[in-house]
């Protein structure tokens, strides 16, 4: 799914509406015929979704996966990560029950007890909005489970989390890839995880090209494009200021593109932006915004896949934490020099016209 939405030239989330012919979503059918374009050129093998769970023997049918998230309303990446959970459930005969609890210690307790009571659960994923270190509720230390974008200091569950370290480093390769050697990184609040490591790939993406690392090119905002602008506007009045930005996500990248056009400049010629997470709007800016897939999905299935695996197959298997692979979407924001050439205008002969 991931290389149909690169192909073509759309977001995770418009792929997965697509192909499961959800009504209601407002995708213009040019972007539907590029979708399926893309599933037919890769021989990407669909199986829509059953009308009904496969029918399982036994006194008791055990399909039912508990789902716990502490927010879902202020974010896009939680709602496509229980897509990727629903579907992956769906298919092994399974339905997912969400419950938002907001972080609330009570009702966390009172939801994974009601779970638990029930004999046709097969497991919990846990969840969080973005990715920290969390306490697990006590009552779920017998119960099969599943950490999603959060994991516990004592490793006693299971966790997968998007490799946001590789992720920094691959976004900031590609940018010194494109021949920049003065890259400034807009990251998020710092101390969250995902600002950690991305900083982290960053500079050691820096360092594997045998660049200096510049204090003076880095600035912390807050996830929000007018930090986005804010802070693109500082760099660009550093004495050296930089040739590509990295934003560390797709909406301060946004910010740093209004900024960078407001100061009369142009991308990618004059500066380079790339972005972090492929956000619907990615597509959508002047240029389309080269960025990093957080692979919000990916994780939401794998989750799901090992309690069935574990669970109903009875393949158990060690302790896993798993980072998945958040990999570069290419669109028009970063180019090299030849890049750049070969998409520029040819020049118009002396005394001839247009």
């Amino acid at each position: 799914m991931t290389d149909v939405a690169k192909a073509a030239g759309v977001s995770q989330s418009s792929v997965s509406l697509v192909l499961n012919n959800m009504t209601g979503a407002r995708i213009s059918e040019a972007t539907r015929r590029r979708v399926w374009e893309a599933v037919r050129q890769i021989g990407y093998q669909f199986e829509p979704r059953r009308q009904e769970p496969p029918p399982v023997t036994g006194p008791v049918t055990r399909n039912l996966i508990g789902y716990l998230v502490d927010e879902i309303s202020t974010s896009v990446h939680p709602a496509v990560t229980i897509d990727g959970a629903r579907d992956a459930a769906w298919e092994h005969g399974c339905v997912l029950a969400v419950s938002t609890t907001r972080g609330n210690a009570e009702l966390e307790e009172a939801t994974i007890r009601s779970l638990v009571a029930n004999p046709a659960l097969v497991g919990i994923v846990y969840s969080t909005i973005f990715t920290r270190k969390v306490a697990v509720p006590a009552v779920m230390a017998d119960v099969p489970a599943v950490l999603l974008n959060c994991y516990a200091a004592d490793r006693a569950f299971p966790s997968v989390v998007p490799g946001e370290v590789t992720g920094g480093h691959t976004a900031t390769a590609r940018l010194i890839q494109a021949g920049h050697t003065r890259i400034g990184f807009i990251n998020g609040e710092p101390w969250m995880d995902a600002a950690r490591d991305r900083f982290k790939g960053y500079r050691q993406a820096l360092a594997t090209a045998d660049l200096p690392f510049d204090p003076a090119l880095v600035r912390d905002g807050d996830w929000a494009p007018t930090s986005g602008y804010e802070q693109t506007r500082s760099l660009m009045a550093e004495p050296r200021p930089p040739t590509a930005i990295f934003c560390a996500n797709d909406l301060m990248a946004v910010g740093c593109l209004e900024a960078l056009r407001d100061l009369g400049l142009q991308i990618p010629r004059d500066v380079a932006v790339m972005g972090y997470d492929d956000q619907e709007m990615a597509q959508h800016t002047r240029p389309p915004l080269t960025t990093v897939l957080l692979p919000n999905y990916e994780m939401g299935r794998w989750a799901v896949e090992h309690l069935i695996s574990d669970v109903i197959h009875g393949h158990a298997s060690r302790l896993l934490q798993v980072k998945l692979d958040c990999p570069l979407v290419e669109r028009g924001s970063v180019r090299s020099p030849v890049e750049e050439e070969a998409v520029r205008p040819a020049p118009v002969p002396a005394g001839g016209s247009a």
